[in-house]
């Protein structure tokens, strides 16, 4: 759908802090209408965070450990499994390659991806704050949802200072997180702020002339020595701004990320919003926002940190909400990044939607737990995999009425193109039917 301003209306309000799951609060935004996301989610560390007592933050706490049966949702599965099967790649070589549990937080960030990718603008962009537990995985997940033409940077944030504790280690000390900066065009990356730092008041060129520049560009990162490695933006032992958040970032490193790929009165959001730096960041680059976090005290830290280092620069409260935005654009739900420019997708019958299980089961009573592709018969209903016959590429439904059951082989040789009497033809003609179909 090509970009219109009507369809990419605000359905919130500046300065809101939305309270709960973020998934429900991405799905209620308008399609294209957010100019910049800037997030630190949870990074699968497998561990549990907790504020420091008597701090502002007190009593908050999180726990980055990913499972499916705990964590992940039978409809998100469901949605990554029909529709973007680049997405369900990566969570299924996680699967292997890592562990279940990196599967489990792939898929749980999956979703929201997708969803942050609808609502960004074609001018927008994503920093996604991660550490090289998950950058690697969530790296290919970008590249699979955003495309990876619209990879620009991985930005290297140097954590802070290597202390006597961590020199005693015995092998390479990791001290840095990763920073992943995506766009949603080639027009969001046009639109990049560079930042100049002044020449010394003694700097004359090769030639022995005084410059005429802006001064040294940084360039496309921040006031850093070595490229892309930022070494030093760090939060002191005694500086006013911490919180006592356990995974709390520096204002000045979302503030630079804030001031390049946006511009004064553009919308800033931060899905993981925990103490609000992003936010604070963005009010003092004078740039409009909202906040999402499931965290029930986060409220009370946004207002207090607001009106700490912020000097109410937009005026007015904080508004508070627990109810998603009501959508006034067409509805859509994420899609990929990629879709078919002849074929329009035709709507669902109307009536209750069926789970993947619940379809499985039908076409098995109907046919057995046999392939409709090559006609091979299973004792075990695992070996089979449901597909679409008309591929969703081709506009085809997710209805029980376009589904079937393909054995592994079948299901990798109907691909992304085939419908079932192309799978079976092709069958037929390498001799890969169960049995052979006489002409």
């Amino acid at each position: 759908m090509p970009y219109d301003a009507r369809m990419a209306e605000p359905n919130f309000d500046n300065r809101t802090l939305f309270h709960g799951d973020n998934l429900a609060f991405l799905r209620g935004i308008n399609s294209e209408s957010i100019d910049l996301v800037a997030t630190d989610p949870p990074f699968n560390k497998g561990k549990d965070f907790h504020a420091t007592p008597d701090s502002l933050a007190a009593g908050a706490s999180f726990h980055d450990r990913w499972s499916w049966e705990r964590d992940i949702e039978g409809e998100w599965e469901d949605a990554i499994k029909d529709d973007w099967p680049a997405v369900r790649q990566v969570i299924e070589s996680a699967n292997t390659a890592w562990g279940r549990d990196m599967g489990a937080f792939l898929c749980y960030m999956g979703v929201r991806l997708l969803e942050i990718h609808r609502i960004l603008k074609p001018t927008g962009s994503l920093y996604l704050h991660c550490d090289p537990t998950a950058s690697h995985y969530l790296k290919a997940m970008l590249d699979a949802i955003f495309g990876k033409a619209n990879f620009r940077n991985e930005i290297v944030w140097r954590i802070g200072w290597v202390s006597g504790f961590k020199t005693q280690k015995r092998g390479w000390i990791r001290n840095h997180d990763i920073l992943l900066y995506y766009v949603k065009s080639e027009a969001a990356a046009k639109r990049f702020n560079k930042e100049y730092l002044p020449y010394p008041p003694d700097y004359v060129r090769r030639d022995g002339k005084k410059p005429t520049g802006k001064g040294f560009p940084i360039e496309d990162t921040w006031n850093c020595s070595t490229g892309d490695i930022l070494d030093s933006i760090m939060i002191k032992s005694f500086s006013t701004e911490k919180s006592g958040y356990p995974t709390q970032k520096p204002v000045a490193l979302y503030r630079r990320m804030i001031e390049a790929s946006s511009n004064p009165g553009e919308v800033v959001l931060d899905p993981f919003c925990g103490c609000a730096t992003t936010l604070i960041a963005a009010e003092q680059a004078e740039r409009q926002w909202i906040g999402i976090d499931l965290w029930d005290e986060a409220l009370d830290v946004v207002r207090g940190r607001v009106e700490k280092e912020c000097q109410n620069l937009f005026g007015g409260d904080v508004l508070y909400s627990e109810v998603p935005p009501n959508r006034t654009d067409e509805g859509e739900t994420a899609s990929p990044p990629l879709k078919s420019k002849t074929k329009r997708r035709i709507a669902e019958p109307p009536g209750p939607k069926m789970t993947r299980q619940e379809m499985v089961d039908i076409l098995i009573e109907e046919h057995g737990i046999a392939c409709q592709g090559c006609d091979r018969e299973f004792d075990d209903p695992r070996y089979l995999d449901l597909d679409h016959n008309t591929p969703r590429s081709q506009g085809g439904l997710n209805h029980i009425s376009n589904r079937l059951l393909l054995c592994g082989p079948c299901n990798r040789a109907k691909g992304d193109t085939l419908t079932l009497k192309g799978l079976r033809q092709l069958n037929a003609k390498n001799g890969w039917m169960a049995h052979p179909i006489r002409r």
